[in-house]
């Protein structure tokens, strides 16, 4: 990953390759773009791509334990349950179920 960009922008760029019916958490973000620890700074940049604009699919990034922690940054309660749920994600008590198997992990998968 360059720093050629904001961190913000990689960030995006990250969370734009997580495909389809899979999710990814801050930290595994975080420490895929050398950063381990800035989890937080991960979520801020969530929060800030909810503008429509930059087409980044936000909902796919949750904790490490799979909660939808970011929830009340979509414009609704269930709205980020339910774009994952469109994605065949299966939720339950705000937790993404068989999250393990879900785990999309970037140190992996953009190795």
């Amino acid at each position: 990953m360059t720093n050629k960009d904001s961190f913000f922008e990689n960030v995006y760029e990250v969370v734009r390759k997580i495909p389809f019916g899979r999710v990814t958490s801050y930290g595994a973000i975080a420490e895929y773009l050398g950063t381990r620890g800035s989890a937080r700074m991960v979520g801020w940049a969530m929060n800030a791509s909810h503008n429509g604009l930059l087409n980044v699919p936000a909902h796919r990034v949750v904790n490490r334990a799979g909660l939808l922690t970011g929830k009340h940054h979509f414009g609704g309660p269930r709205v980020m349950q339910q774009l994952l749920e469109s994605e065949g994600i299966k939720i339950k008590d705000d937790a993404v179920v068989s999250f393990v198997s879900l785990f999309w992990d970037p140190k992996k998968e953009l190795a």
